[in-house]
């Protein structure tokens, strides 16, 4: 099998030849890896290459800054190309900012209305279609993400809570502003589609560590339309792209809504919030899988031997046909050891060639 022939076997549960691995690690973690590299020599089994969206035109950094007059920000802050402010944590957690909400104290709806949101722009389309058709030509899958999610977006623009108080009292501030995020979500798949695409990754956390995040009553209202929107979009172009869909924690109310929008491939199972035995056996008929190594528990406290062995326990649910991309459910933080990281990737390596 080619590495293309063979992603998609298993996303697709229809046998496979190896098990590819994926993973990301924080810079304290990749240096210490790459000096492990350099004195080992490890077999990495591939994944799928990557195309990235279409550039957006957005406003300048400094366009948004009359929306946090009344709450300067902190020296060192960031404003995303959506006007969401990121301001500096810590080092270790480079990742982790502080957010702070341009829409926070918008109280109309022309005020969303005339808020500059980033305009989707084909250019780029010809190199991103002839990128994807080089990679399978050389026989790779190819994975699209979208730099746009839906729920998440919109909080971010507008805070968490200011948004569920929109949606629980139906006003038309929480519609607006979702059915523009979700039309900048559309251009990007599409294009993305078009592209020729093995799959595309995006999603929304929708739930928490141990329960979800909202009713599945307000989910379905909601998310799960503009969710399905999305998806029928890409799948209208290719029917046969898949859809890799994200969300941390605890989400099995919403699992179903989550298969009626269309998704293919669920990420990431997290062990602390999901068991993937029982997921797996639920609905392992209309959904593959990405992720179970959980990031809270094994990757950082287990041990090489540990670790070898989740992997191959979760292969095993999954069974002969596949349907599981086994990998940790998160980033690498620094407490990860490199000898787990290297454990990770021999058990994938392994568990085919026994």
């Amino acid at each position: 099998m080619t590495n293309r022939e063979n992603y998609l076997a298993i996303a697709r549960r229809q046998g496979y030849e190896y098990m590819p691995v994926h993973f990301n690690m924080c810079p304290s973690l990749q240096e210490k890896f790459r000096q492990y590299q350099e004195t080992h020599d490890l077999f990495i089994p591939e994944g799928p290459s990557h195309v990235g969206s279409l550039p957006m035109i957005c406003a300048k950094p400094e366009d948004f800054l009359p929306y946090y007059e009344n709450k300067p920000l902190k020296p060192g802050a960031n404003i995303d190309k959506w006007g969401v402010a990121h301001e500096p944590g810590s080092k270790a957690a480079f990742h982790m900012t502080y957010m702070r909400h341009p829409m926070e104290d918008f109280d109309s709806l022309e005020q969303i209305r005339s808020y500059p949101f980033p305009v989707f722009t084909p250019e780029g389309a010809e190199q991103q279609k002839a990128r994807t058709e080089a990679l399978h030509a050389a026989g790779k899958a190819v994975q699209g993400a979208l730099n746009c999610s839906l729920w998440e977006q919109a909080w971010y623009l507008r805070g968490m809570e200011n948004l569920f108080c929109d949606m629980m009292s139906e006003d038309p501030m929480a519609e607006e502003l979702l059915d523009r995020v979700t039309d900048v979500a559309v251009k990007q798949i599409e294009s993305l589609a078009a592209a020729g695409v093995d799959s595309v990754y995006f999603g929304d956390d929708i739930g928490m560590q141990h329960t979800i995040m909202m009713s599945e009553e307000l989910y379905r209202y909601w998310l799960q339309p503009r969710l399905k929107r999305v998806i029928d979009a890409a799948k209208a172009i290719k029917p046969d792209i898949l859809i890799i869909y994200h969300s941390c924690g605890h989400i099995n109310e919403l699992i179903p809504n989550l298969i009626e929008a269309g998704i293919d491939i669920l990420n990431p199972i997290q062990p602390e919030s999901m068991e993937f035995r029982q997921i797996h056996a639920e609905y392992c008929d209309r959904l593959s899988f990405h992720g179970t190594i959980g990031t809270q528990t094994t990757m950082p406290f287990g041990t090489p031997a540990e670790v070898r062995q989740k992997v191959f326990e979760n292969l095993d649910i999954a069974g002969k046909k596949g349907g599981l991309f086994v990998a940790p459910t998160h980033m690498l933080e620094p407490e990860v050891p490199v000898e787990n990281v290297v454990a990770y990737i021999r058990a994938c390596a392994e568990y085919t060639s026994r």
